[in-house]
């Protein structure tokens, strides 16, 4: 099969188990299949190929039989739907009405926007990113932890480094980490 754009029930009944017999491999096609749907599912495609000739990715570029399983989703559009879907927020920041504002329009979280934080969570946390009103903005991994966010609230990014005695990163949830919530 040289190009699969989703795997199916179908597929594994054709998929069997481990060829110890031949002494070689030690999953069969079941176990590579199972491991493509993992990276499906996170936005990545898979290629499967006999892995016991010499150069198998060149051997692909000179027609080696080979299957693509193609991924359904970025996997930027994969981690957004993990962050929307599967994060139990472990606090929360209180932002001003420009940062809530800047992140509708795109932007990360900086420390001059934030309010308050409530929780006490470590440094790549889930937590709810919530406007003045109390309604939940989004949902982000944030890259410091409470204690080091209630003491940079309100401030400059360029005063962060003198507060905390170290240089981190310039946004509290950088926008790649954060999903809105509609």
């Amino acid at each position: 099969i040289p190009h699969l754009a989703e795997l199916t029930a179908e597929h594994d009944a054709m998929a069997t188990g481990a060829n110890a017999d031949a002494g070689v491999g030690s999953g069969g096609m079941a176990t590579k299949l199972a491991a493509a749907r993992i990276a499906h599912a996170a936005g990545c495609s898979t290629l499967i190929t006999l892995g016991n000739r010499d150069h198998p990715l060149l051997s692909i570029e000179d027609g080696a039989r080979a299957t693509l399983i193609s991924a359904a989703t970025t996997p930027a559009s994969a981690r957004a739907a993990w962050l929307a879907g599967h994060l139990t927020p472990e606090g929360a920041i209180t932002l001003d009405e420009g940062a809530a504002k800047a992140l509708r329009g795109g932007a990360s979280l900086l420390a001059v926007g934030i309010t308050g934080v409530t929780g006490n969570f470590e440094r790549g946390a889930a937590v709810a990113l919530n406007a003045p009103s109390g309604k939940m903005v989004g949902k982000g991994v944030t890259a410091y932890g409470s204690a080091e966010i209630a003491r940079v609230i309100g401030r400059q990014s360029d005063e962060v480094e003198a507060i905390l005695g170290y240089r981190g990163r310039p946004a509290i949830v950088h926008r790649d980490d954060m999903v809105l919530v509609r």
